[in-house]
């Protein structure tokens, strides 16, 4: 490739963060029209920035050796570096005299400084720097409120942004990239140890989920193709696999939100409108907790409410590691615990149930689970984790009113009626009849005995009493509700 412009006779750099694709990839797109191209992802250490979990680091590795393939097949092998972005891409500009570096932006707060700090430091040393958008379908600081701030309540947000989503062809991948000749030799990615080794706990995850864009696209075009209809009314069912399952994908960067919503439109199979809006306030959630992470950056760490600054959590280290495996005996929280901890993802549905549980049950911090979800799930990500966490809890914007305590036995009998998804998951009460099976505490003695159950041997015992716990939670609140 010759042109009139010097700059994109040189060679450009393109920064792969958490946008690990090819299409609808902007950053990409850029540096494609330079004559050379160096492609770059760095495992980053000097960042005051939250490490992944170990669940986003299996899905790291795969997803990975997946784009390193596509780019190879484009023509410009992904180079694999080590250390602090801030030195390592400087000094690989200056290697490979590079006159631009691209990326797509990232929202966490803490990165966002980082990314600036880089900029500005490439700018001074006569380096064209461009950031791009791509993981999020508008730009957080943008969407205000009529009094010029951020929302706090979803609606009004859905309402604001719901008919500004545009439905944009999303981009294709690059035809052709050049490689840099004599580029940097490349770290290998075997040596960075993302895959647990002793013990291997990521069968259940292999068996899951297929990292990468081809595996992004294959589980969109499974949804839209057969699962968005009904997607309202099923989307709360966990024991039948219903929902879209591509928030690892999003998480990852392997497919955009624009990707999702285009399919969805371009999708002519007969799904009501009920389906596609509910379907699409999905997409909105996502974008609201963003919205707020990057409006209050202690999101992950600190109440967004502060009255919940005094509430008085309780410090169970027993109950909590009951909760983390799956031995409270509410049977649909240990299902989605044990679901989590197979699979690296749990149904939405399970999570508010789980999450109400350890928070108002147990009355544990909220802190304590979304750490824990931070290092178990594929799906981890830094507004979404901590906002959810904050909504169920009640300390978050937007947030389900305290006293709305979910009670895990009606639940499991709403949403799991069959007990198809406690079987999976608890299999120790699979021979259960459905009308005991949430609740096998009350069975009487010959059923326990014909499904094989023994209450404190085979399958816990509530470590809780339900009501009562409900009514310490209640108590709890009511002394902090009214504080100044």
């Amino acid at each position: 490739m010759t042109s009139d412009n010097p700059l994109i006779d040189r060679p450009a750099i393109v920064w792969f963060r958490n946008d690990l694709r090819v299409t609808d990839n902007a950053a990409l797109l850029a540096a494609s029209e330079h004559k050379h191209v160096l492609p770059v992802f760095v495992l980053e250490s000097g960042v005051n920035a939250r490490a992944i979990g170990g669940a986003r680091k299996w899905w790291l590795h795969h997803s990975l050796e997946r784009l390193s393939e596509k780019l190879a097949d484009l023509g410009a092998p992904l180079l694999l570096m080590s250390g602090d972005p801030s030195k390592l891409i400087v000094d690989l500009v200056e290697t490979a005299g590079a006159s631009a570096v691209y990326w797509n932006r990232r929202y966490d707060p803490a990165v966002q400084a980082h990314d600036a700090g880089l900029k500005h430091s490439l700018r001074s040393h006569n380096t064209v720097v461009e950031s791009f958008a791509g993981q999020l379908l508008h730009e957080p600081t943008r969407v205000r409120t009529g009094s010029d701030t951020f929302y706090k309540v979803y609606s009004p947000f859905w309402r604001a942004i719901e008919g500004d989503i545009e439905d944009r062809a999303p981009a294709s991948a690059p035809d052709h990239l050049t490689p840099l000749p004599n580029a940097p030799r490349s770290e290998k990615l075997s040596d960075w140890g993302l895959l647990p080794t002793k013990p291997d706990w990521a069968g259940g995850l292999r068996e899951t989920w297929k990292p990468g864009e081809d595996g992004a696209h294959e589980r969109l075009d499974a949804f839209v193709s057969e699962k968005v209809c009904g997607y309202a009314s099923m989307r709360d069912v966990p024991g039948v696999e219903s929902t879209s399952r591509l928030s690892p994908y999003l998480a990852n960067g392997e497919i955009t939100p624009a990707q999702i919503i285009h399919a969805l439109n371009a999708s002519d199979v007969d799904a009501s409108p009920k389906d596609r809006t509910v379907f699409r306030k999905e997409v909105g959630w996502r974008e609201f907790s963003y919205h707020l992470l990057v409006n209050q950056p202690e999101l992950p760490h600190q109440n967004h409410n502060s009255k919940f600054d005094d509430f008085p959590w309780k410090d169970d280290a027993a109950a909590l590691t009951a909760w983390k495996q799956g031995m409270t005996g509410y049977p649909i929280v240990d299902a989605g615990m044990r679901e989590l901890w197979r699979t690296g993802w749990m149904h939405n549905r399970v999570r508010m149930v789980a999450a109400s549980f350890l928070t108002k049950h147990l009355m544990i911090d909220w802190r304590e689970g979304e750490s824990w979800f931070w290092d178990t799930l594929v799906d981890a990500d830094p507004a979404s984790n901590a906002a959810s966490w904050q909504w169920v809890a009640g300390s978050g914007a937007d947030a389900a009113p305290y006293f709305r305590v979910f009670n895990p036995i009606i639940q499991g009998e709403k949403f799991d009626p069959d007990g198809d998804y406690v079987r999976l998951y608890v299999p120790e009460l699979a021979n259960m009849p459905s009308k005991f099976i949430h609740k096998p505490w009350t069975a009487p003695g010959d059923v326990l005995a014909k499904a094989g159950v023994h209450l404190g041997e085979t399958y816990p015992m509530p470590i809780v009493d339900h009501q009562q716990a409900r009514n310490r939670a209640l108590a709890a609140y009511d002394k902090i509700k009214d504080a100044a």
